[in-house]
């Protein structure tokens, strides 16, 4: 009688969550998979029409500004050169802030700051900052390197390095939180151990650390790949939307444009399908492959 009991308050303390669950992930979902398959835009919001898989058609084989292959390719740059600033950066602070030194609390505080700082404050920030004519980054430039003053905003490359630069120094401090976290769990007696046989630093941080910091590292960079590949604000915020002239585009922030700008919901929804497919695929086989789960 007791167990039925407990049962059923269990049973009374899950279906709320489950009811937000559906209520804020399932449904939008399969709501953006019928969108898919369907022509609503703006002319068509009450009355639209299942088509099947012509959007998808349309995302693959008819040229649009910007050409869905040419914004993959950009976002593939977009996402790697990031991660790999993000690991990079992330662990070597990570390695520093492992060793004794002075002040160790202050130096986590001050570097976990751009974290924890709301993502829209920041892109607003190095926007203005990036600005032509009274950015910071131009001042140090001219007065301080004696270099000219570069377009950051209003020219393609210099936007998108803009979105980059901004974006790394967003990320590295979840990445370094996780490694110092991994870090600080590898027994100093390994240490120690490899000391003892002569081993240099290098050697150690070949055959010690890197191998018992990967089974968390690993989730973590492809947490970072998910999220990076999918970062809207920065890229949205910094360039204005994919200035200049759509050219700093990556895909979702073309699906926000073709929902809120060209008003194609069910075009933005098929793209935005097929980033959950791709990002899907990859993460199981990259999750495999790295075989991110197995002990060193």
């Amino acid at each position: 009688m007791n167990s039925d009991k407990s049962k059923q308050f269990i049973a009374f303390l899950v279906v709320p969550s489950f009811v937000l669950l559906a209520a804020v992930v399932f449904y939008p979902f399969f709501y953006n998979l019928l969108l898919a398959f369907g022509n609503m835009n703006l002319t068509k919001i009450r009355d639209w029409q299942f088509i099947g898989l012509r959007q998808f058609i349309k995302i693959f084989t008819e040229p649009s500004q910007p050409d869905f292959y040419a914004v993959f390719g950009k976002t593939i740059i977009w996402t790697v050169v990031n991660v790999s600033f993000h690991v990079f950066l992330g662990v070597f602070l990570a390695l520093l802030l492992n060793q004794k030194i002075r002040g160790k609390s202050i130096y986590r505080t001050l570097l976990i700051l751009p974290w924890a700082i709301p993502q829209y404050i920041v892109a607003l920030t190095w926007r203005g900052m990036f600005n032509y004519e009274y950015g910071s980054i131009n001042a140090i430039l001219t007065r301080y390197l004696s270099l000219p003053a570069v377009e950051w905003l209003r020219s393609p490359t210099e936007a998108f390095l803009a979105c980059v630069i901004t974006n790394v120094w967003l990320g590295f401090p979840f990445m370094m939180v996780v490694a110092l976290g991994a870090l600080q769990s590898i027994p100093h007696e390994l240490y120690e151990a490899a000391e003892i046989d002569g081993a240099s630093s290098w050697h150690k941080l070949k055959t010690i650390t890197i191998p018992l910091i990967k089974p968390v590292m690993i989730p973590a960079i492809t947490l970072g790949i998910v999220w990076t590949f999918n970062n809207l604000n920065i890229v949205w915020l910094v360039s204005n939307g994919g200035e200049p002239s759509d050219n700093t585009h990556i895909l979702v922030s073309f699906v926000y444009k073709a929902a809120f700008n060209y008003y194609s919901f069910s075009y933005a929804a098929a793209l935005s399908l097929v980033i959950f497919l791709l990002l899907f695929v990859f993460s199981m086989v990259f999750m495999r492959q790295s075989k991110a789960t197995e002990p060193a």
